[in-house]
């Protein structure tokens, strides 16, 4: 991995030493998509001080860069003017794949350069990693990916009308050394590539699933972690490019296999840098403040929903029987919970929240986890029910999570907790942005309804 300076001046430095005479500079927008562009050495140093402009429209906009009309933000009644970007320079890297350019990620903040954009999912990320430290904590997080690989380009896919895609493997070999080894260059990349981009891979392996494949990020301090992904998926997709590999982190792309998870492990340290989570007296390992970050996290996720599952094909993903919860639950290390509770000694006791799928946008998706854990410390709430032996899909005492997009949009367009986490301007625009994606499905007619009704009705 990159040896990384850690000192503003050691960075702008180290840049000025390059031989680089362009800087590559990224924002995400609401959906975790990777959004920038290259500056000018010379513009990037006056960007290190003073910030840049970007197009306030990309948090304006879904994937597929059309406008919604239904957030106050910004909009055609607002001209889309630029908004302020502040670089922080901590995530300085090098870009291995092109030609080792230097890499800062951004974020929104308010016309003064400083004061934080409300709807910016890196800074609503931040606020929350502010609200640990003021109660005592720092949380350690890592998150892990599923995603499938196609032996495909954007090209030959939109040819043919995205049926059929091919993989780069054929059936389901889970752990497989051999399909590994028969994309032997590709998984070595993975690894090798993202380790020299501050990316490491604790662990990479095939899933379940023709081209699947499951990563294992570093754990590490919040905001890092969620970085990491960030970086992963959008880094990955370069890396498979150069291959002839597409790879989709959609929540389930086939209805005849299982769907991809973005679970996310957490911990959280106090101020002498132990595990506020383990208890070795407690038969499970637990201790109070870990019983109680998850019963927040319990009492919260269903209002809270599109923080971990945004799109319409989340939903697909959360279904019996296909390795992702359906409902509100926890367990011993059981998969087939929504939150697997990890006694695995004092350094390492963690929950793994497993309601996520690999569409999530990170900076969202661990706030929304950090923070209604740290809710239910706060509140010092009791798990509401014991943990699940064996099937959790058969857990019929526990709370269903939401089956749609709309459905679990709206909840928390109503919802007063939800304001509480994360603040009103981010649930009314965040809110908003889901119902447009739900109108956007509504609208479409799909090739279900093709093959089901053209010819017969």
């Amino acid at each position: 991995m990159q040896d990384s300076p850690s000192s503003r001046r050691d960075i702008l430095e180290e840049v000025k030493k390059s031989d680089a005479a362009k800087v590559k500079v990224a924002v995400t927008d609401i959906d975790g998509v990777l959004r920038g562009k290259y500056l000018h050495r010379d513009k990037f140093f006056s960007a290190a001080d003073n910030g840049f402009g970007f197009c306030n429209v990309v948090l304006g906009w879904d994937s597929s860069d059309v406008c919604y009309d239904n957030v106050s933000f910004t909009g055609w009644h607002t001209g889309y003017p630029d908004a302020n970007v502040k670089l922080d320079l901590s995530t300085y890297r090098r870009v291995p794949w092109d030609g080792n350019v230097p890499f800062f990620l951004g974020e929104f903040v308010q016309p003064d350069g400083e004061t934080p954009l409300g709807i910016c999912p890196r800074q609503l990320l931040k606020r929350v990693i502010q609200r640990a430290k003021d109660m005592g904590f720092a949380a350690a997080v890592g998150v892990e990916f599923e995603w499938f690989n196609f032996r495909e380009t954007p090209e030959s896919l939109r040819e043919k009308g995205f049926v059929k895609p091919h993989t780069i493997t054929p059936g389901m070999f889970g752990y497989s050394l051999l399909r590994a080894g028969q994309n032997q260059p590709f998984f070595n990349a993975i690894m090798d590539e993202l380790l020299a981009f501050r990316v490491p891979i604790e662990g990479l392996h095939t899933e379940t699933g023709p081209g699947v494949f499951e990563a294992a990020i570093l754990y590490s301090d919040a905001l890092e972690a969620a970085d990491r992904a960030v970086l992963f998926k959008a880094g990955l997709k370069d890396i498979g490019g150069r291959f002839g590999i597409m790879p989709t982190f959609m929540a389930k792309w086939n209805e005849k296999l299982p769907g991809s998870s973005g679970h996310i492990h957490q911990s959280l340290k106090n101020e002498n840098g132990d595990n506020v989570f383990f208890d070795a007296r407690d038969p499970h390992k637990m201790s109070a403040a870990f019983r109680h970050y998850l019963a927040g996290q319990m009492l919260c996720v269903p209002e809270i929903l599109p923080l971990f599952a945004p799109t319409v094909n989340s939903y697909k993903r959360l279904v019996e029987g296909a390795w992702a919860p359906t409902k509100v639950n926890w367990g011993i290390d059981n998969r087939t919970t929504a939150f697997r509770v990890i006694p695995s000694g004092p350094k390492s006791t963690r929950l793994e929240t497993r309601v996520p799928g690999a569409d999530m946008n990170p900076y969202l998706a661990v706030a929304a986890a950090l923070a209604s854990g740290l809710y239910g410390i706060e509140k010092k709430l009791e798990l509401p029910s014991q943990p699940v032996q064996g099937n959790g899909y058969r857990d019929e005492s526990a709370t269903r999570l939401p089956s749609t997009l709309h459905d679990s949009a709206t909840r928390l367009a109503e919802s007063r907790l939800a304001r509480e986490l994360f603040g009103a301007p981010f649930v009314e625009h965040f809110a908003n942005t889901r119902l447009w994606e739900w109108r956007q499905y509504q609208a479409a007619v799909s090739s279900w309804e093709l093959e089901r009704y053209f010819e017969i009705i």
